[in-house]
């Protein structure tokens, strides 16, 4: 039995008609090679059944097939992992990337031209550096689009991705303080940054369990590099009650600050511990390995395109903000506090 001719139809439908993935069904539409005759014959069969021989599984009537990536910043370790995810899986519906990364389209202004650009069916933002305001701009277009780890809070009516950074900071500080530490400096992100926010907060959840608040001069705002997690670290461990441990806001920073530690004949974790976060390669190649917070990079490029198919194809979506769970990875880097500065 078909549907009624008046109905839309979706890619979905067409696949569970077919018996075939999503993937395949986009494939075949695409005129792709990479299907089997028995395939695309059942695939078109489908169509002729549903009465949709012109489904494209969209709504809005955008012609375009191609996905605009946008990551302003270097490909690498933490960046890499996500456009490599998302690269990889927009090839499994069939779909082109047109890729906008480096630091030098960093303050391009891309956004407003997305809509007029024929061959763009929709769009996937790695943490835009544009306002919120923008991607609203964007959003009332009409325009499919769906925002990796938004800088700022974004309405309800977009989509975004993040990880769970509350709890990802709130379980490393956990582990601190069930291991004595109290004084637990904090090199944060960009004080406007949505996340670093959100990890400060939980950051305070956790201290604040064992009647602790965070204390100001242990939290500091840098940008996430190594040069900038060592400059923050030597102030920090320069205070005349120096902190026992250090949490910094990515594993770069960690890494500057294992460096400051070194350079002031700080062994780690016996007299002090630090640890990071993300899970980059990074982590495992320091001496001792890193205590960090594992984020599901890949899994956050993959589910970015999965919520944007869902959207290029006219499906209602009821949960457009999606947070994906971290991990505490335990290494070597961390230990208990010495015995010389346990608080009573």
């Amino acid at each position: 039995m078909g549907r009624p001719r008046s109905s839309k139809v979706t890619v979905r439908d067409i696949a569970a008609a077919a018996g075939v993935s999503i993937a395949t069904v986009s494939r075949v539409m695409n005129g792709r090679t990479a299907v089997s005759a028995e395939t695309r014959e059942a695939v078109q069969s489908a169509i002729e059944r549903l009465g949709a021989p012109q489904a494209r599984g969209r709504t809005s009537g955008r012609p375009g097939r191609d996905v605009f990536v946008r990551c302003p910043y270097l490909l690498t370790d933490y960046f890499g992992i996500i456009v490599s995810a998302v690269a990889e899986t927009l090839e499994l519906y069939g779909r082109q990337v047109i890729l906008n990364a480096g630091d030098a389209v960093l303050d391009s202004d891309v956004l407003t031209g997305l809509p007029d650009r024929a061959q763009l069916g929709g769009a996937i933002l790695i943490i835009p550096p544009e306002p919120a305001h923008s991607l609203e701009t964007l959003s009332r277009r009409d325009f499919p689009f769906v925002v990796v780890d938004p800088r700022t809070p974004l309405p309800r009516d977009i989509a975004a991705v993040s990880a769970a950074h509350f709890s990802g900071a709130r379980s490393v500080t956990a582990h601190l303080v069930g291991l004595g530490h109290r004084r637990i400096g904090m090199i944060g992100g960009p004080g406007e940054w949505l996340a670093s926010r959100s990890r400060l907060a939980g950051h305070a959840s956790a201290l604040s369990e064992v009647g602790v608040l965070p204390s100001p001069e242990l939290c500091s705002s840098v940008e996430p590099t190594a040069d900038w997690g060592y400059s923050a670290a030597a102030r920090l461990l320069d205070l005349p009650q120096r902190p026992t441990a250090l949490i910094a806001f990515n594993d770069k920073a960690a890494v500057g600050a294992l460096r400051a530690a070194y350079d002031r004949g700080l062994r780690v974790p016996e007299e002090l511990s630090i640890a990071g976060f993300d899970d980059v390669y990074l982590s495992s190649s320091t001496v001792p390995m890193l205590t960090t917070v594992r984020q599901p990079l890949g899994e956050l490029g993959r589910m970015a395109v999965s919520l944007l198919m869902r959207l290029m194809e006219g499906h209602a979506v009821e949960t457009l903000h999606v947070e994906l769970a971290t991990e505490l990875i335990v290494r070597g880097s961390t230990g208990p506090v010495p015995p010389a500065r346990r608080s009573g």
